[in-house]
């Protein structure tokens, strides 16, 4: 197929930057793993080039488009496809739990808009989902906020997510070059399978996740300045929760590793076992850092 959209306008408000190069299409698909038994989310459809190098190679395919100008186009590609689902909308707005009713564990596959890294990928890592693995082409600055170890300056509560839900790893670089229009920098295709067992044991997952948005939101702020803004416990107290999960006084986030996040999170668990204290804190699940 010609690699342009004839009198298609790409869309700068929706970060449309689409891939044609079907020998890459193949090789971003090789490192998902993906076979004929799975199943697969694609997140941005565009004109269903990613989306026919998947439905080759797996059970089904479920696709997201919010581009209305690309529904018909899509249509007319797929119209004699059995194995692909055309799903229109915003997927920050959709319920991903109905859209994969029925279809069992999955695989998401996406070329994420870049503005929308952070929310996209906040929402697949918290997601009470079945999903097996996350495979997403992002900014090679995002890649290296996922990648990131701590006590770095790209560190940051993605990272500390994506470790626990599973192992990232950027497996292909793509120049801008490569897209249709070239976006200004290159990009990173950022494979992260999900763990079959927590790698770290939490009395409280939900708890978990609000600390680590938390720890993160003051960046020079200390833990215990963190703590005492974003939960209900004193000062005095948020010491003595440091005090028992080992951690320096004086220690900031960025310095904690996933166990250490974890130990932490399961001390603050016991404080705050009291439902009065639980019933006040007002950390937002998707609060994410900007990539």
């Amino acid at each position: 197929m010609n690699q342009q959209l004839p009198s298609f306008q790409y869309k700068i408000s929706l970060g449309q930057n689409f891939l044609f190069d079907e020998e890459l299409l193949n090789r971003l698909v090789d490192q998902t793993g993906v076979g004929p038994l799975d199943t697969v989310l694609e997140i941005g459809a565009g004109r269903g080039d990613l989306t026919a190098v998947l439905a080759a190679r797996c059970r089904q395919v479920v696709t997201i488009e919010v581009d209305e100008r690309l529904e018909p186009v899509l249509q007319d590609r797929f119209s004699q496809a059995d194995n692909i689902r055309l799903v229109m909308g915003d997927v920050m707005r959709l319920d991903l739990m109905e859209v994969m009713a029925g279809s069992g564990p999955f695989h998401v596959v996406a070329n994420l808009p870049y503005y929308l890294t952070s929310p996209i990928l906040s929402l697949l890592l918290h997601a009470p989902l079945p999903i097996q693995s996350v495979n997403v082409m992002v900014q090679e600055e995002a890649a290296a906020r996922i990648l990131a170890r701590p006590s770095t300056p790209e560190y940051g509560p993605l990272t500390v997510l994506a470790a626990y839900r599973g192992m990232p790893r950027a497996t292909v670089r793509v120049p801008a070059r490569m897209f249709t229009p070239p976006p200004k920098v290159d990009s990173a295709f950022l494979t992260i399978p999900f763990h079959k067992t927590p790698p770290v044991h939490l009395q409280d997952e939900p708890l978990f996740h609000q600390l680590v948005q938390a720890a993160f939101q003051m960046r020079r702020k200390t833990l215990v300045n963190n703590l005492v803004h974003a939960f209900p416990v004193s000062r005095e107290q948020a010491q003595d929760v440091l005090v028992k999960a080992s951690l320096p006084q004086q220690v900031r986030g960025e310095r904690l590793s996933l166990e250490e996040f974890a130990g932490l999170s399961n001390e603050l668990a016991e404080l705050l076992k009291i439902p009065e204290k639980r019933n006040n804190i007002v950390i937002s699940l998707y609060k994410t850092e900007t990539m």
